[in-house]
């Protein structure tokens, strides 16, 4: 005699909790973007570029990766995803510092061997910074509207190295990407956004549309 059994399938776990958001956030799609933005660095890198331009050209594609990061912080589903409970901290600030270790990562390693204007020191400072406007973007306006803010502070950092050649030069700490490399206030300035930037994401989230919130 054959005895029935139940099939009981296991409560979806941590590890299942953190691939649905992952796969959520499109973070092979952000990973794929990063990616690309390292290798064009790399061949970018190989051009002859005066020393403007070789401080410009980094700060470009560190931009690029930050409204990438941010990007990746809103999922489609809104505020039924809440549900998740406890966790959801937890894998917003997960998910933001593996995609901004990989940017790092990706963008020093772009400047490898290659005449990296600033170091990857100047690289990995100017890009927390740019992330940390991202993530308070994304806090603030969503999403999709993420990009509008490290987009705008780019036009500011050129701002700031173009006055290093033609003056006045300005020399506030904010304006960091105007800054060398060892400037220790500019970095406690890019710093303190980036903290401030991954704690309103992991906090509260990127903001929903007025559309999913009303539905």
């Amino acid at each position: 005699m054959t005895a029935g059994i139940a099939r009981v399938e296991p409560r979806p776990g941590l590890l299942r909790l953190a691939r649905l958001h992952l796969t959520s956030r499109r973070v092979p799609a952000a990973l794929t973007a990063i990616v690309a933005c390292a290798v064009v660095l790399r061949i970018a890198l190989h051009w002859q570029w005066n020393a403007y331009g070789a401080l410009q050209l980094p700060l470009i594609f560190e931009t690029a990766c930050a409204a990438v990061i941010a990007t990746a912080t809103a999922g489609p589903f809104g505020e039924p995803e809440r549900a998740t409970g406890r966790w959801l901290p937890l894998l917003r600030l997960g998910t933001t510092m593996a995609l901004t270790a990989a940017a790092a990562g990706a963008l020093a390693a772009a400047g490898i061997g290659t005449h990296l204007a600033g170091g990857s020191t100047e690289v990995l400072r100017n890009l927390a910074g740019l992330i940390g406007i991202a993530l308070l973007c994304a806090a603030l306006l969503g999403g999709a509207l993420a990009w509008t803010g490290p987009t705008a502070y780019l036009v500011i950092g050129i701002y700031g190295l173009y006055t290093q050649w033609h003056g006045p030069a300005l020399t506030t700490p904010w304006i960091w990407p105007a800054r060398p490399a060892h400037d220790v206030g500019a970095a406690v300035c890019a710093g303190l956004v980036f903290l401030l930037g991954v704690a309103a994401i992991a906090l509260r989230g990127a903001r929903e549309p007025i559309n999913d919130r009303n539905t």
